[in-house]
């Protein structure tokens, strides 16, 4: 993999992927877009479901150069263009609907990113449809990734559900894109550094394996795309096409793992805990990538804390004998002051990656041995906290908890938080088995520590 992701090395992805395997990309591709339409769905109309700004942008076009070309084309689905359309599994039932309330099947075109990408690809996967998608900017890696996040039952949870068949993106609405949604993108794709940490974690204790090629795909030329930040925000057309290729493969490289383990790691438990919290700033929902953003810095800095511990000398036999119980656990998690929602998510994963005694002192002698070894790897996959910062506040995204609503006690809260929605083992897990987790977070928060230091905005 080239430091600079080339067609030539989308295409070959594609032709791996599990459900995309068209991408239609460049400067005035409508055209081609509803060619490509055309030729996969020849006898199928097409629904576009968007929203008022981006059926403007988007899917104005895309709908009249398909009646143009006599392909048919029913009523459109346009929501409202009021600040936060939620990702709610009731907007999908409305889509579903929609869907199969006609005579004969359709192919739904989802017109726009994170939110409409999301409710448009599971409300198809429940009508049985495949669908394809018109990206309006690059603002996320769900274009081409498995799985909608979406809100049921008042919590946010990803659901299984099928890519695109198809993505179909125009360069001059990508770059023409606010800048904020361009920021959320970079945001994005910068979690994916603490993402790989985590992976290497998993990976050296034998609990989820690394995939070389997956890895490297999105590895590879990460740390040479998400350099020189300022560039995004400056509409550069090569660099935007270089942000949008990071999102594309990234959304491949989920397909070829068959889940998000490449993508998503202890940054993203921090944005999927604000997000089942329904996280609002100045009256807007947090977009998702500028809380990936912000959880990497939150991650980051507890690795650099966790870095500085020799874990070869954990007293192993203190550590076990201090271990809860599965009952234990879940007692102090049913006591939590939270949604029933969250608190019901929160039993399902722990209990799921939940260790007994026995089991964690193997693991925690593994560690052992191969901790030498594994923090060499980590300290070359992370990046310094102040670099990070830096790349993230010159992309357009917050570095600090008040740029997006949160007090720093709420962030320190969600430390511990964090860890309990998602099974996926991260570094908070590791710092909770080996005894240190509050010692670690503690750290950041007195003073001279990282988050009472760090400079306000």
């Amino acid at each position: 993999m080239t430091m600079q992701i080339t067609r030539a090395e989308i295409d070959a992805a594609l032709e791996r992927a599990s459900t995309t395997k068209h991408l239609v990309f460049g400067t005035g591709v409508v055209n081609d877009g509803a060619h490509l339409i055309q030729t996969l769905f020849p006898d199928r109309p097409a629904m576009l479901i968007a929203d008022e700004t981006t059926f403007r942008v988007a899917g104005q076009d895309m709908h009249d150069t398909l009646v143009a070309a006599g392909h048919p084309v029913l009523a459109p689905i346009i929501f409202p263009a009021v600040p936060g359309l939620r990702p709610d599994t009731k907007n999908v039932e409305r889509i579903r609907a929609e869907l199969v309330g006609v005579s004969a099947p359709v192919v739904p075109v989802a017109v726009g990113g994170g939110t409409i990408n999301d409710l448009v690809k599971r409300a198809s996967f429940e009508a049985g449809l495949p669908y394809v998608v018109v990206g309006t900017a690059a603002s996320m890696d769900g274009y081409t990734s498995s799985g909608a996040a979406l809100i049921h039952n008042g919590v946010k949870q990803t659901i299984d559900c099928p890519a695109p068949v198809a993505v179909i993106a125009d360069l001059d609405v990508i770059v023409n894109a606010p800048k904020p949604m361009t920021a959320s993108g970079y945001g994005d794709l910068v979690g994916k550094i603490t993402a790989g940490a985590d992976w290497l974690i998993a990976d050296a204790l034998g609990i989820e394996p690394l995939i070389p090629d997956v890895w490297d795909l999105v590895q590879g030329p990460l740390k040479e795309m998400i350099a020189d930040s300022e560039r995004f925000q400056q509409g550069d057309p090569a660099a935007m096409e270089q942000l949008f290729y990071g999102l594309v493969i990234t959304g491949l490289a989920i397909q070829f793992a068959g889940s998000t383990r490449p993508a998503s790691g202890s940054e993203h438990q921090f944005s999927h805990l604000w997000e089942m919290r329904g996280l609002e700033y100045e009256g807007e929902f947090v977009s998702h990538g500028f809380k990936v953003g912000l959880g990497s810095i939150f991650s980051t800095v507890l690795y650099e804390r966790l870095l500085d511990r020799d874990l070869t000398a954990l007293d192993v036999d203190a550590i076990v004998a201090n271990w809860p119980s599965w009952d234990e656990e879940e007692r102090e998690i049913s006591a939590l002051d939270e949604h029933p929602s969250l608190i019901g998510r929160a039993l399902e994963e722990c209990r799921a990656k939940y260790i007994p005694a026995d089991v964690l002192r193997e693991r925690l002698e593994l560690l052992k041995t191969q901790w030498p070894d594994l923090r060499g790897k980590l300290r070359d996959q992370l990046m310094p906290v102040d670099e990070l910062r830096s790349l993230l506040a010159n992309g357009g995204c917050p570095v600090r908890p008040e740029q997006i609503g949160l007090t720093v006690e709420q962030m320190k809260a969600s430390y511990a938080e964090a860890r309990l929605i998602r099974k996926r083992y991260t570094v908070y897990d590791l710092a909770y088995e080996t005894g240190i987790f509050d010692e670690l977070v503690d750290e950041l928060f007195v003073p001279g520590g990282y988050w009472a230091a760090v400079p306000a905005v």
